[in-house]
């Protein structure tokens, strides 16, 4: 954490034609076709990609029944990969569908009516982490949501054909310094963006850097004479996506929470219904630690949230205010259990999780983005 009175931190993003995104959107394309025909379907999707291939495997259980393969075939044309020699072809990939039904053993301890314990039990152990600073508008860490909004502006650019010479993949990384942990500038800009070979090294770094990096991080006042532009070191990125890298669902963990800053329990998200904590839970853990920073208690906030197996209460509450709060952290953790259900089966009803979002929100971050229930802000309570 922050705790030096000059320190610099760096985060990274991925565009949506990353590989490993690629992989995601797809899990989560999954999930979301589920959840439109069965809103109680057990899904546990993943998905590997490479040269001209996807492999979907996993465990699902629904009383619906979707029609795989041509779903991730319009996902990948979706992104982008529906031009010629992409290796990665929408049409003319192989697909291999390995899907089988959940364990009954897990339904048994998670499903309401089987549940030892009265109630819908978490669908496994693990601890899940929500964080929430003031550091910027959506009450996330700078460097993060810097990388993706990079990222989210070449996108636009590409797909409105302002910039027709990008191609799907890229990866973006925003270096800031600190001064008692307050944002005072940006030392570093990494952008490295898949293009057609028709553009030069020197126009795309050009281009990118007054049509994307320029735009998007001068409004934060934190450019300065000393940052540092590093546009495709490598001067060439034409091969990309899973053509030029393998993706796998989950394997970008730490740009879909909050770029490092905050601790990660290690589950990902994507392709898994709510009733897995891993993503319900930490969405919840978000959606309280990001309130308790708009009520002005603290200015910077980690909250913890476990769960075993099967067991429908949260086994412990952490909050960690990194000694901003004018209160004890024993006094809101005791807030938050008064004020927030933490069970599994309150938070997919309070969060309303049962529906097709998540293909929609798992790009650039699953957090501090508008719109979706888990970064609602709520009126503060009496305290």
């Amino acid at each position: 954490m922050l705790r030096q009175s000059r320190q610099i931190f760096t985060s990274e993003s991925v565009s949506e034609g990353h590989p490993d995104k690629v992989c995601d959107q797809i899990s989560d394309a999954v999930l979301d076709a589920y959840l439109a025909l069965d809103p109680y379907a057990r899904v546990a999707c993943e998905v590997f990609a490479t040269t001209d291939r996807v492999i979907v495997g996993g465990e699902i259980s629904s009383k619906a029944s979707v029609d795989l393969e041509p779903l991730v075939r319009s996902v990948i044309h979706d992104i982008g990969y529906d031009y010629h020699d992409s290796g990665f072809e929408s049409d003319k990939i192989e697909v291999q569908i390995y899907i089988k039904e959940q364990s009954a053993d897990i339904a048994l301890g998670v499903d309401l009516e089987s549940n030892q314990f009265g109630g819908q039990g978490a669908g496994d152990q693990g601890m899940m982490f929500g964080y929430a600073c003031k550091e910027t508008e959506p009450f996330m860490p700078a460097p993060v949501m810097f990388s993706h909004k990079l990222l989210e502006k070449a996108a636009a650019l590409r797909k409105s054909g302002q910039l027709p010479w990008l191609r799907p993949d890229g990866k973006a990384q925003v270096t800031v310094e600190y001064d008692h942990q307050n944002p005072v500038g940006i030392k570093t800009v990494v952008l490295s963006h898949q293009h057609e070979p028709s553009i030069t090294t020197e126009n795309l770094t050009r281009i990118l850097k007054a049509e994307v990096i320029e735009p998007v991080l001068a409004e934060t006042g934190l450019l300065n004479n000393g940052t540092t532009y590093l546009i495709n070191p490598t001067g060439r990125f034409v091969t990309g996506g899973p053509a030029g890298d393998t993706g796998l669902t989950g394997r970008k963990i730490i740009v879909d929470t909050y770029g490092g800053m905050g601790r990660h329990g290690g589950g990902a998200f994507s392709g898994k219904d709510p009733s897995k904590v891993d993503r319900s839970g930490a969405y919840m853990a978000r959606h309280v630690a990001k309130n308790l920073v708009a009520w002005g208690l603290c200015s910077r906030c980690e909250v913890q949230i476990s769960y075993a197996i099967g067991y429908p209460y949260p086994v412990s509450v952490l909050v960690d205010t990194f000694g901003t709060s004018d209160y004890d952290d024993s006094e809101i953790e005791s807030l938050v259990s008064n004020e927030f259900d933490l069970s599994p089966q309150g938070i997919i009803s309070y969060l309303d999780l049962l529906r097709p979002i998540y293909r929609a929100n798992v790009n650039y971050g699953h957090f501090g983005k508008p719109g979706v229930p888990w970064e609602h802000l709520i009126a503060k309570p009496k305290f």
